[in-house]
């Protein structure tokens, strides 16, 4: 059982008794409350502001415990850290918030356990409880707690009586709710004549023991144990209080101040030693760092500490956390063993019963064969005898047959020679017929095949004609294409027709510029002073001309024939260039 459930349980408890109506409902402001003391006793920060918010008054009314259980869980059970706070402190909230609702001892004070010791017995309850609401706790384990109680007191428990305490109870055989436990202790039942201070101890004893881990601790009676100290190598007397992980020391029993404590872990051991020092009864806990030795009061007491001081350290070397709760566990799966093994053998009971049931229903079954097995018997008897005169009658009935049907014979046989002859002439009829059929089944050959010849040169001349059409379609089709390309190539005529027209504008253009040549070179010849000065940028002029001249007689197209023409101008204009050259030389 872990931590969760451990606290889940008590907090049911506070629930249920804030649950005044027992409606399974509770208002937001005592949820409120119980949260806010929830935060203090488990020691989690919380804000006060929140918690006002989440719990405000609003039109929804008290909340059910599943309503409750999401905020329960996120805010307070998820946020528990074990060993941050004191669990008996939560355990005492609780049970002072169902204890004013439900607890009610003798009002006389003939109770036989006080308030604070019910307190403990409550704790003990929700240990050994069963993990389903409303809790319960199984009489095996309320046999288990009371037998622990009686033998903290050296009193031996009445089994029979508790089963007939139980057995009388309504809802006993299941199991008792903490109330009923409470006041089966308190009805001293099963306490007589033991003084309250007894059973006061008896359960401070048992609670210590189970709820607080505690495998071990010395009693009065026994005295203490003794301790050898480490650094001044002195004996002192301390209370020892052992539990799964740790051995504890204190300076007396009311364990108010505490003197050390040895950590116990799965490297551990203890060993008993021999008597020295004026010691007697010794034994010594080793670990990884240190050994510890101590002393008892006799040899009894040295072995009980040993043994359980070997126990806890085997539940640490498996893990284990709590002795009683791996107890707690083990019964339960025993509980559950027997469960399991008595439903078996019910099972194998009704199997057998069945079984029973089923040999006496086949045992009839099988006088009723045999009683139909008589009946089918005289039943045979009797068709065998009709069976019998039937065959008699119908001997008779086929010997009458029989003669009639040797008269029928002897004219059937007759009648055989006329239906041969017959059968005969019908012979020659099919023979006959067979021929015509040959001869007949020859022409419809010779038509189907000229059938054939005809249906071949119909296909013949359909692809012919589909072959010829095909070609006057691609006939067609060249004849538009040529068209196109007719127009196509007017088109581009006219185009060339207009290119050399403006090629010819062009050459206009320059013969005009060859007679401003000629012009100026007549004014050359008439200022050759100043011809031959400027000879050097007269040349640099002319060749830019050249250059020009040359871009605008350039024919630029596509046809050789445009190519001849602009060609042919540019070579009647270039022996005028270099008559002007040498004259300028």
């Amino acid at each position: 059982m872990d931590l969760r459930a451990e606290l889940l349980k008590s907090i049911w408890y506070a629930f249920t008794a804030l649950d005044v109506e027992k409606s399974g409902k509770v208002s937001k402001s005592q949820l409120k409350v119980l949260s806010h003391n929830l935060y203090t006793v488990l020691c989690i920060p919380h804000d006060p502001v929140a918690l006002e918010e989440h719990f405000r008054d609003d039109d929804d009314g008290p909340v059910s415990s599943q309503g409750y259980m999401p905020y329960l869980n996120k805010y307070i059970l998820d946020k528990v850290e074990e060993g941050a706070f004191v669990k008996e402190n939560f355990d005492e909230l609780c049970w002072t918030l169902t204890a004013k609702k439900n607890y009610k001892p003798d009002r006389n004070g003939n109770s036989v356990v006080s308030h604070q010791d019910a307190f403990k017995l409550w704790c003990l309850f929700n240990f050994l409880s069963e993990d389903k609401y409303p809790l319960v706790m199984v009489p095996d384990e309320v046999e288990y707690l009371l037998k622990k109680i009686c033998t903290a007191m050296n009193v031996e428990l009445n089994s029979c009586e508790l089963d007939d305490y139980l057995s009388q109870e309504p809802q006993g055989q299941g199991g008792l709710t903490v109330w009923q436990f409470l006041d089966m202790v308190n009805s001293g039942r099963f306490l007589r004549g033991i003084e309250q201070e007894a059973v006061s101890m008896a359960i401070e004893e048992v609670y210590q023991e189970v709820i607080e881990d505690v495998l071990k601790q010395a009693r009065s009676p026994h005295g203490y144990l003794w301790k050898k100290g480490q650094l001044r190598r002195n004996w002192s007397e301390r209370w020892f209080t052992l539990k799964p992980s740790v051995l504890s020391y204190y300076m007396s029993e009311e364990r108010k101040e505490k003197k050390g404590s040895i950590t116990l872990d799965k490297h551990c051991c203890v060993e008993v030693l021999p008597d020295r020092d004026g010691k007697r009864c010794m034994f010594c806990v080793k670990t990884s760092s240190r050994t510890y030795e101590m002393s008892a009061s006799d040899t009894r007491q040295r072995q009980e500490w040993t043994l359980a001081i070997q126990t806890a350290i085997r539940l640490q070397a498996e893990g284990k956390k709590s002795l009683h709760k791996d107890l707690k566990q083990k019964r339960r799966e025993q509980r559950e063993q027997r469960e399991q093994r008595k439903a078996a053998k019910e099972e194998e009971t009704q199997r057998l019963k069945q079984l029973q049931e089923e040999k006496e229903r086949k045992l009839q079954e099988l006088e009723l064969l045999k009683e139909a097995q008589r009946q089918a018997e005289i039943l045979l008897q009797e068709e065998e005898q009709r069976r019998r005169q039937q065959h008699e009658q119908m001997q008779r009935t086929l010997e009458i047959q029989l003669r009639e049907a040797e008269q029928a014979r002897a004219s059937m046989q007759a009648e055989m020679v006329l239906k041969e002859a017959e059968a005969e002439r019908q012979r020659k009829r099919i023979l006959e017929l067979e021929d015509m059929q040959e001869r007949l089944q020859e022409a419809l050959q010779q038509e189907v095949k000229a059938r054939q010849d005809e249906e071949a040169v119909r296909y013949a001349q359909a692809r012919l004609l589909a072959e010829e059409e095909e070609k006057l379609k691609q006939l067609m089709k060249l004849k538009e294409e040529q068209e196109e390309y007719i127009i196509k190539t007017q088109r581009e005529k006219q185009v060339l027709k207009q290119e050399m027209e403006n090629k010819n504008k062009c050459l206009e253009e320059a013969q005009k510029q060859l007679e401003e040549v000629r012009v100026n070179r007549q004014r050359v010849d008439q200022d050759v002073m100043a011809a031959q000065r400027k000879l050097r940028q007269a040349s640099t002029n002319v060749k830019h001309w050249n250059v020009q001249m040359n871009r605008l007689m350039h024919p630029i197209g596509p046809g050789d024939k445009r190519t001849n023409v602009s060609g042919g101008g540019f070579t009647g204009y270039q022996p005028l260039l270099s008559q002007r050259d040498s004259s300028l030389k």
